[in-house]
Protein backbone atom coordinates (compact mmCIF):
# COMPACT_ATOMS: atom_id res chain seq x y z
CA UNK A 1 0.00 0.00 0.00
CA UNK A 2 1.24 3.49 -0.86
CA UNK A 3 -0.15 6.68 0.62
CA UNK A 4 -0.18 9.90 -1.38
CA UNK A 5 -1.25 13.10 0.39
CA UNK A 6 -2.60 15.91 -1.78
CA UNK A 7 -3.50 19.46 -0.81
CA UNK A 8 -5.37 22.01 -2.89
CA UNK A 9 -3.24 25.15 -3.18
CA UNK A 10 -5.87 27.38 -4.79
CA UNK A 11 -5.95 28.69 -8.35
CA UNK A 12 -6.62 25.12 -9.63
CA UNK A 13 -3.24 23.88 -8.39
CA UNK A 14 -2.49 20.91 -6.11
CA UNK A 15 0.60 19.68 -4.28
CA UNK A 16 0.94 15.91 -3.96
CA UNK A 17 3.43 14.15 -1.67
CA UNK A 18 4.51 10.55 -2.18
CA UNK A 19 4.49 8.92 1.27
CA UNK A 20 7.36 6.43 0.93
CA UNK A 21 9.87 8.84 -0.64
CA UNK A 22 8.62 12.28 0.35
CA UNK A 23 8.87 13.39 -3.28
CA UNK A 24 6.44 16.18 -4.12
CA UNK A 25 4.86 17.27 -7.36
CA UNK A 26 2.54 20.07 -8.41
CA UNK A 27 -0.42 19.73 -10.73
CA UNK A 28 -2.12 22.58 -12.52
CA UNK A 29 -5.31 22.68 -14.52
CA UNK A 30 -4.62 22.99 -18.26
CA UNK A 31 -5.14 26.27 -20.09
CA UNK A 32 -8.10 24.80 -21.98
CA UNK A 33 -9.84 24.09 -18.66
CA UNK A 34 -9.45 27.37 -16.74
CA UNK A 35 -5.91 26.69 -15.49
CA UNK A 36 -2.52 28.22 -16.10
CA UNK A 37 -0.97 25.04 -17.55
CA UNK A 38 2.27 25.61 -15.62
CA UNK A 39 2.69 21.96 -14.66
CA UNK A 40 1.33 18.53 -15.42
CA UNK A 41 -2.46 18.36 -15.26
CA UNK A 42 -4.06 15.38 -13.53
CA UNK A 43 -4.87 13.87 -16.92
CA UNK A 44 -1.28 14.51 -18.07
CA UNK A 45 -0.22 12.36 -15.12
CA UNK A 46 -2.44 9.54 -16.42
CA UNK A 47 -0.61 9.70 -19.76
CA UNK A 48 2.72 9.87 -17.93
CA UNK A 49 1.74 6.94 -15.73
CA UNK A 50 0.89 4.85 -18.78
CA UNK A 51 4.17 5.56 -20.54
CA UNK A 52 6.36 5.05 -17.51
CA UNK A 53 4.48 1.90 -16.48
CA UNK A 54 4.91 0.41 -19.95
CA UNK A 55 8.65 1.13 -19.94
CA UNK A 56 9.14 -0.08 -16.38
CA UNK A 57 7.30 -3.33 -17.04
CA UNK A 58 9.29 -3.84 -20.24
CA UNK A 59 12.45 -3.20 -18.20
CA UNK A 60 11.49 -5.87 -15.68
CA UNK A 61 10.94 -8.43 -18.44
CA UNK A 62 14.12 -7.36 -20.24
CA UNK A 63 16.15 -7.95 -17.07
CA UNK A 64 14.69 -11.46 -16.81
CA UNK A 65 15.92 -12.06 -20.38
CA UNK A 66 19.35 -10.50 -19.66
CA UNK A 67 18.54 -7.86 -22.24
CA UNK A 68 19.58 -4.23 -21.76
CA UNK A 69 16.92 -1.91 -23.19
CA UNK A 70 18.51 1.29 -21.88
CA UNK A 71 17.55 4.15 -24.15
CA UNK A 72 14.09 2.78 -24.89
CA UNK A 73 11.64 5.67 -25.04
CA UNK A 74 7.92 6.25 -25.14
CA UNK A 75 5.85 9.10 -26.50
CA UNK A 76 2.25 9.34 -25.31
CA UNK A 77 -0.17 11.75 -26.97
CA UNK A 78 -3.23 12.54 -24.87
CA UNK A 79 -6.47 13.58 -26.53
CA UNK A 80 -9.39 14.85 -24.49
CA UNK A 81 -13.05 14.52 -25.41
CA UNK A 82 -16.01 16.42 -23.97
CA UNK A 83 -18.95 14.20 -24.86
CA UNK A 84 -20.75 13.16 -22.76
CA UNK A 85 -18.31 14.41 -20.08
CA UNK A 86 -14.77 15.77 -20.22
CA UNK A 87 -12.36 12.83 -20.06
CA UNK A 88 -9.35 11.33 -21.77
CA UNK A 89 -10.62 9.84 -25.01
CA UNK A 90 -7.39 8.54 -26.48
CA UNK A 91 -3.79 7.87 -25.44
CA UNK A 92 -1.66 7.16 -28.49
CA UNK A 93 1.57 5.40 -27.55
CA UNK A 94 4.76 5.03 -29.56
CA UNK A 95 7.58 2.97 -28.06
CA UNK A 96 11.06 2.95 -29.59
CA UNK A 97 13.40 0.13 -28.56
CA UNK A 98 16.81 1.08 -30.00
CA UNK A 99 18.47 -2.29 -29.34
CA UNK A 100 18.45 -5.38 -31.52
CA UNK A 101 15.99 -8.00 -30.32
CA UNK A 102 14.80 -11.29 -31.72
CA UNK A 103 11.15 -12.11 -32.42
CA UNK A 104 10.64 -13.90 -29.09
CA UNK A 105 12.08 -10.96 -27.14
CA UNK A 106 9.94 -8.50 -29.11
CA UNK A 107 6.80 -10.51 -28.36
CA UNK A 108 7.60 -10.68 -24.63
CA UNK A 109 8.43 -6.98 -24.39
CA UNK A 110 5.33 -5.95 -26.34
CA UNK A 111 3.14 -8.18 -24.17
CA UNK A 112 4.73 -6.71 -21.04
CA UNK A 113 3.93 -3.18 -22.19
CA UNK A 114 0.36 -4.00 -23.18
CA UNK A 115 -0.38 -5.75 -19.89
CA UNK A 116 1.27 -3.29 -17.52
CA UNK A 117 -0.83 -2.38 -14.47
CA UNK A 118 -1.75 1.11 -15.70
CA UNK A 119 -2.76 -0.09 -19.17
CA UNK A 120 -4.92 -2.78 -17.60
CA UNK A 121 -6.49 -0.28 -15.17
CA UNK A 122 -7.63 2.25 -17.75
CA UNK A 123 -11.25 2.32 -18.89
CA UNK A 124 -11.74 -0.07 -21.81
CA UNK A 125 -13.69 2.67 -23.64
CA UNK A 126 -10.51 4.74 -23.82
CA UNK A 127 -8.62 4.21 -27.06
CA UNK A 128 -5.00 3.16 -26.41
CA UNK A 129 -3.35 2.40 -29.76
CA UNK A 130 0.31 1.45 -29.39
CA UNK A 131 3.07 1.10 -31.95
CA UNK A 132 6.55 -0.32 -31.45
CA UNK A 133 9.71 0.50 -33.39
CA UNK A 134 12.56 -1.98 -32.99
CA UNK A 135 16.30 -1.84 -33.59
CA UNK A 136 18.84 0.86 -34.16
Amino acid sequence: MVEIQTAYQGRLRCNAKHGPSGTELITDAPKDNMGEGKSFSPTDLVATALGTCMLTTMGIHAQKMNLDITGTSVKVIKEMVADPLRRIGRLTVEIVVPVDTNDEQKAKLKNAALTCPVYMSLDPKMEKPATFKWGS
